[in-house]
């Protein structure tokens, strides 16, 4: 199985079911400042355990950052 993941093909041995447990493998201590894309398509935070993954989605992770 795999997904799309800033732009970088990555395989699972099993597919993270959710986006909420996508994200809590990718970047588990940060909940804030946190904008996710599936498809191209913006999900809220409040729908990420809700928000099943499929093999091939492409998922668009984007963090803020301090500076200027």
């Amino acid at each position: 199985m795999e997904l799309i993941i800033n732009h970088t093909v990555r395989n699972f041995e099993i597919l993270p079911q959710t986006l909420e447990a996508l994200l809590a493998m990718e970047i588990p201590h940060k909940r804030k400042g946190i904008a996710v894309a599936l498809n191209n398509r913006i999900i809220p935070q409040s729908s990420w355990p809700e928000t099943f993954l499929n093999d091939k989605d492409s998922i668009l992770i984007i963090t803020a950052t301090q500076g200027g």
